[in-house]
């Protein structure tokens, strides 16, 4: 059984080379650790998936909880699942246009079609506040 993690936090003058760079980081260390999962930025929050072993998983938002660039992490969705709803991503970021009349359409493109509906709904949300 694994876990998947969804947060936000905000971080709102973390600027874009640096949010560059934690994605940099995560695809080349969460393979080695069995993490997968996607990235939102809009510019003042992050809001994360993040699925893997519990063990691993916990620890990872231990580190990220520390993490002096941003602040504020809440949990959203803790659970277990059977399945990656990512296996193919160290860590994707899906980008939020700028038009919010075409983000749930890009959105909905760019998310993985196994999430739970609940968990869609949230990162739908998230993207759409802006």
């Amino acid at each position: 059984m694994l876990t998947q993690y969804l947060y936000i936090s905000t971080a709102p003058s973390l600027p874009r080379d640096e949010v560059d760079a934690i994605l940099a980081a995560s695809a080349r260390n969460n393979p080695a650790l069995g993490i997968t999962g996607l990235l939102l930025f809009n510019g003042r929050n992050f809001l994360q998936l993040l699925e893997g072993e519990p063990e691993v998983v916990a620890a990872l938002m231990e580190r990220i909880t520390a993490d002096p660039r941003h602040t504020g992490v809440s949990v959203l969705d803790r659970r277990s699942v059977s399945a990656r709803t990512c296996p193919d991503w160290a860590m994707k970021r899906v980008m939020i246009t700028e038009s919010t009349g075409t983000r749930r359409e890009m959105l909905e493109r760019d998310l993985p079609g196994g999430l739970d509906p609940e968990v869609r709904k949230m990162i739908v949300n998230f993207a759409l506040l802006n």
